[in-house]
């Protein structure tokens, strides 16, 4: 059967609503965005549609070489996904994107995800109610809460997703293929550097 990989980027950009989202979800990273490509030629979320402008936000396609973007800190993780699964993912993301008028930025679902207070708005979705939306079209990703109460971390911590980069963008940007390489092996140290790390905590402790 032909498989397909699907990429997650996290990011943050340093803006002050990404802060103060940082302060209230007790995470970083709080953006996420959802591409098949490995250079994210093209890349879906929901944010702003105007980069000067956070309370004007949609549907978008994301440019990881816009100014905005480019300096974010981010994390990558893939997944391998069916062919069967792809054609569902993307049916649904074109089904957002022909109404994409009609949609808005969920900003009143936050306070609803911060406060645990069900929130659900007819053609409105922040980003990771967006992601969660299109990869629970595929069996492979199920959670154990709606999709309105979906956080980004909650979609880096699902069991089934590998993470195969972490820094800045521009350095990810600048040569897709190598920092995939790099990132892998900076994951597989920093694993080998927490096994190590665990170990002589538990002989301390003994």
């Amino acid at each position: 059967m032909n498989e397909r990989e699907i990429y997650f980027l996290f990011t943050d950009t340093g803006t002050y609503l990404s802060k103060l989202i940082n302060y209230f979800t007790k995470q970083e990273l709080n953006h996420v965005s959802i591409s098949f490509s490995k250079d994210f030629n093209t890349l879906y979320s929901f944010g702003r549609k105007r980069p000067k402008n956070p309370f004007i936000g949609g549907f978008v396609h994301e440019d990881i070489e816009s100014e905005f973007m480019s300096r974010a800190e981010c994390a990558i993780y893939r997944q391998n996904i069916s062919e069967l699964d792809y054609q569902r993912m993307m049916a649904k993301i074109k089904e957002i994107e022909a109404r994409k008028h009609e949609y808005r930025y969920n900003f009143v679902g936050l306070f609803g995800v911060l406060f645990k207070v069900k929130i659900k708005r007819k053609a409105a979705l922040f980003c990771s109610q967006f992601v969660a939306t299109v990869i629970q079209e595929s069996n492979q990703f199920t959670f154990d809460k709606p999709v309105y109460f979906i956080t980004p971390g909650d979609i880096r911590s699902h069991p089934n997703i590998e993470l195969i980069y972490r820094g800045k963008l521009e350095d990810y940007r600048a040569d897709p293929v190598k920092q995939l390489v790099l990132g892998e092996k900076t994951v597989q140290k920093q694993s080998f550097i927490f096994y190590i790390s665990n170990k002589f905590k538990r002989f301390v402790i003994k």
